[in-house]
């Protein structure tokens, strides 16, 4: 299966790249101990920058830009991590996923990150990411991780969950998922339905009483 990252960090070395980095490798791991493996692509909107403002501009994606647009959209589930700017996510994030057809993502299960230099924003997961993802109508799973600058190298505390404990939990349950969808099995359509299943359907439909 195919995962992608989406990661709008700006400097080199960044800590959202590096929390990208941490998400990614533990969904690979959990769906490695359940017997899949998984493709990782990372796409770095900071080299996208200048692309993605020509196709605001111009209403085209240059080459570059159309591969990132169609690795997300053909991608089996994302991984997305941006900086906390002015308490949301960066312009440059929200500008790319404007980019997006809004019916592209329908369904797609997303895991939601973000960075930032205070706990304070930590709510922007809430407040931001969380009803972006909604309305482009992806699934977006129930943990989404936030990283301080404090919280790297931190285990937490008695109240708390540490850094990786967050990460172990959201990289399992995007994993989790993933597999399930995996392993289901195609919905039965007309052609494929058996005599004792129509058997069974008609007798169900003849013990029916309609008073």
């Amino acid at each position: 299966m195919k995962l992608v990252a989406v990661s709008a960090g700006l400097s080199t070395p960044s800590s959202t790249r590096l929390l990208t980095d941490r998400l990614t490798d533990t969904v690979r791991d959990e769906l490695a101990d359940q017997g899949h493996k998984a493709e990782v692509e990372v796409i770095e909107l900071r080299a996208l920058a200048v692309a993605i403002a020509n196709n605001l501009v111009t209403g085209f994606p240059p080459p570059q830009l159309a591969d990132a647009i169609e690795a997300v959209t053909s991608a089996d589930g994302l991984v997305t991590v941006t900086p906390v700017f002015s308490a949301s996510y960066s312009g440059l994030f929200k500008s790319f996923f404007d980019l997006i057809d809004p019916g592209a993502l329908a369904g797609k299960p997303v895991l939601i990150g973000a960075t930032g230099g205070t706990p304070r924003h930590s709510l922007v997961l809430e407040h931001a990411l969380r009803p972006l993802f909604a309305y482009l109508r992806t699934v977006v799973l129930p943990t989404g991780v936030y990283a301080a600058s404090e919280d790297w190298g931190s285990g937490g505390d008695a109240h708390t969950e540490g850094l990786p404990a967050r990460i172990h939990r959201a990289g399992r349950e995007m994993a989790s998922v993933l597999a399930a969808r995996a392993t289901d099995s195609l919905p039965e359509d007309d052609l494929t339905v058996t005599v004792s299943d129509r058997q069974l359907s008609d007798k169900q439909l003849s013990d029916l009483r309609f008073d």
